[in-house]
């Protein structure tokens, strides 16, 4: 018998992106969802038609409260019972050459393999962006029981529970809608930073303003010089930008933790 697959997803009011994602895996689930497997969507109270659509396609929905990025993830992965699980974020949609291959890793269910890595590519206005970002290696496709969600939120990071166990790579494309349009796109990248500022201080990180000087320039220059996004184009300059950006804010932020939120130094 076929190993079975459980899809987790976590999700709220993600209307607009969802049905890319659910009907990308439709047939996975067909072929691979059998007893206990299928979608899995832990939701945190949607108001739009998100719980209509994962239920017209047959997922189970889990209702909790927003518990950040990382223990929501871990809710969704633990009330999972296939035999591997692919975690998804509700913008992401496996390609056709990242399904077959995801079909026959299943297939070959190699007892000696506890997870696989996708490539994650980010796509603007229907066209992938082939050099900013890239290579974006993220565990998505893990042995039940043998990987858990770690990191700093919103930075969540599955990862294997054994540091030992053997984790390869699939080809193929984890297709990212994640830029509507660039406007929104910093608005959430200044959201974002507020948040990882917030856990790296309370893990005892402190700001710095020799990094608020060094590490947006850095960021910039790795994207258009390391990673050369300027060959994607005026996007790939924003999506360099986008990560300066982000960079600057989390370390002002951090900045402003460590003096305490009046402006001044904390008694």
């Amino acid at each position: 018998m076929p190993p079975t697959l459980s899809i987790a997803i976590v999700c709220r009011n993600n209307e607009q992106t969802l049905a890319r994602t659910l009907d990308s895996v439709r047939e996975l689930v067909r072929d691979f969802g059998g007893s206990g497997g299928g979608v899995v969507a832990v939701d945190s109270g949607s108001t739009d038609g998100t719980i209509a659509l994962l239920e017209s396609h047959g997922a189970r929905v889990v209702r909790s409260e927003w518990l950040g990025h990382v223990r929501t993830k871990q809710l969704a992965l633990e009330a999972c019972s296939g035999d591997w699980v692919l975690s998804l974020d509700s913008d992401e949609s496996p390609e056709p050459d990242l399904l077959s291959s995801i079909r026959a890793a299943l297939a070959r269910n190699d007892p000696a393999v506890a997870a696989y890595e996708l490539n994650r590519k980010v796509y603007y206005r229907g066209v992938p962006l082939n050099h900013a970002w890239q290579p974006e290696w993220r565990l998505r496709l893990a042995r039940r029981g043998a990987c858990a969600w770690r990191g700093h939120d919103p930075h969540d990071v599955l990862a294997p529970i054994d540091p030992g166990a053997r984790v390869r790579r699939l080809a193929g494309t984890l297709r990212h809608d994640s830029i509507t349009t660039f406007a929104e796109f910093f608005a959430k990248q200044a959201s974002h930073s507020r948040t990882m500022a917030a856990s790296l201080h309370a893990a005892g990180v402190r700001g710095s303003y020799a990094r608020l000087m060094v590490s947006p320039a850095g960021a910039l220059l790795k994207q258009l010089v390391v990673k050369r996004a300027f060959l994607d184009g005026w996007p790939g300059w924003l999506a360099a930008a986008s990560t300066a950006a982000s960079a600057l804010m989390k370390h002002a932020v951090l900045i402003e933790l460590d003096r305490g939120r009046d402006g001044g130094p904390k008694k």
